[in-house]
């Protein structure tokens, strides 16, 4: 790929890319429903479940690409919605969503996931954005009330599924849910989800950062204890750069609360880039000692990292541009456009490599398009300063543009 300033690269892969591929080849314009996976030559692959979490991450992106005027994918998108709101929302005669669809568009399984009612929640906050359809906040907010309902665990938080698959905590759905809920503020400035969203950060300040450490921990007991000694506990960069941009996006949209959060943010931030980034790498795990334990990478953590590093190169006319960062910067956006979506794929990604940089897989997950275009749309900011938090007035909702 030629040599251009970063938001140029960004725009013509999308543009021209990415977005068209996974609209077109990446839809099932029969069912409205997105598929989950393409080969590398972009033939869809049949699986014998469609998640919630996959058609949520899209339906969101489509519409956030809509609103930013990056992309057009209006009606396939909202479509996809309301298929997803028939299928998967009480579909079994139960409260919440149903976790995934069979091949016979029936539910698969009794399960409810927090991880995936997170997302659908994200991405009726920019449908409703989107399209200015007041009933999709109705829906949202039944969908908040029924995870306090379904979810609701002792020691504060919530289980990762119902019923329990085990007997663990984690912070990952937490911290998408804390996504979702700020997501939903920003779109309706309505203090129900904001309340929500501290709550969030507070456990995630009293629970998921270890105070002996000071890392951020993936896995606990049932009463929220590390789940091993100190210096064996899984430990996430990607994670680490996610939370460090979401806490920051808590003090933008909570500026009452901005100090400990800031502060917190900054400090994910640098222990990331401490111990779990080399050669212009994020690797896919640590200890809560900083060693690292998983060489292997994915596309996603990159992503996380370039995003912040992107908003931090922009911040206001009187910053100055952190050099480090923007080499470092520069050198993952020329990793991601050769390694991981390389020219010859054509909007498509090779989304993981084991530790000796061999290929690990033999597919592209569409899920991987979320992470992806909020790096890009930080990204094109240095195009359109105001794309990153721009919120698009009432009489241009549907004023979207096709590229």
């Amino acid at each position: 790929m030629p040599q251009h300033p970063p938001c140029t690269q960004w725009k013509n892969w999308l543009t021209r890319q990415a977005l068209p591929l996974w609209s077109t080849a990446g839809y099932d314009r029969a069912r409205k429903l997105y598929h989950e996976r393409l080969t590398f030559d972009a033939t869809p692959i049949a699986l014998p479940q469609l998640r919630l979490m996959v058609q949520a991450r899209q339906i969101a992106t489509f519409c956030r690409a809509a609103l930013d005027g990056v992309f057009n994918a209006t009606d396939d998108a909202l479509a996809c919605l309301h298929t997803v709101q028939s299928r998967y929302w009480h579909s079994d005669g139960q409260p919440g969503w149903i976790f995934a669809l069979g091949p016979n568009g029936q539910p698969a399984s009794p399960l409810r996931d927090l991880y995936a009612h997170a997302f659908i929640l994200y991405a009726y906050a920019w449908a409703y954005k989107l399209s200015g359809d007041t009933g999709l906040l109705d829906v949202a907010q039944q969908t908040t009330l029924e995870i306090e309902q379904i979810f609701a665990a002792p020691h504060t938080g919530y289980l990762d599924t119902v019923p329990p698959q085990d007997t663990l905590r984690r912070q990952n759905p937490h911290m998408h849910l804390l996504e979702a809920y700020l997501s939903l503020f920003e779109v309706t400035n309505d203090s129900f989800y904001l309340e929500r969203a501290q709550s969030l950060v507070m456990l995630a300040q009293s629970r998921f950062m270890h105070p002996g450490t000071g890392m951020l921990l993936e896995f606990f007991t049932a009463d929220w204890r590390p789940l091993k000694p100190i210096g064996q506990n899984w430990v996430e960069p990607g994670h680490l750069f996610e939370w460090s941009w979401l806490l920051r996006e808590y003090a933008r949209l909570n500026p009452t609360h901005q100090a400990t959060p800031t502060a917190l943010a900054e400090h994910l931030l640098q222990t990331g880039l401490q111990y779990g980034t080399r050669h212009d790498t994020v690797f896919d795990g640590i200890t809560d000692t900083g060693i690292l334990t998983a060489a292997s990478t994915r596309i996603w953590p990159q992503t996380e990292l370039m995003r912040l590093l992107a908003t931090r190169q922009q911040v206001g006319p009187a910053h100055q541009p952190n050099q480090t960062e923007a080499t470092l910067l520069h050198a993952l956006t020329q990793a991601f456009f050769t390694t991981y979506a390389p020219p010859h794929l054509q909007g498509g990604w090779v989304d993981r490599y084991e530790a000796n940089g061999e290929r690990a897989v033999d597919h592209m997950p569409a899920s991987s398009l979320y992470h992806i275009y909020g790096a890009a749309r930080c990204n094109l900011e240095c195009a359109r300063p105001s794309l990153a938090h721009r919120v698009l007035p009432e009489q241009t909702r549907l004023a979207v543009r096709s590229v």
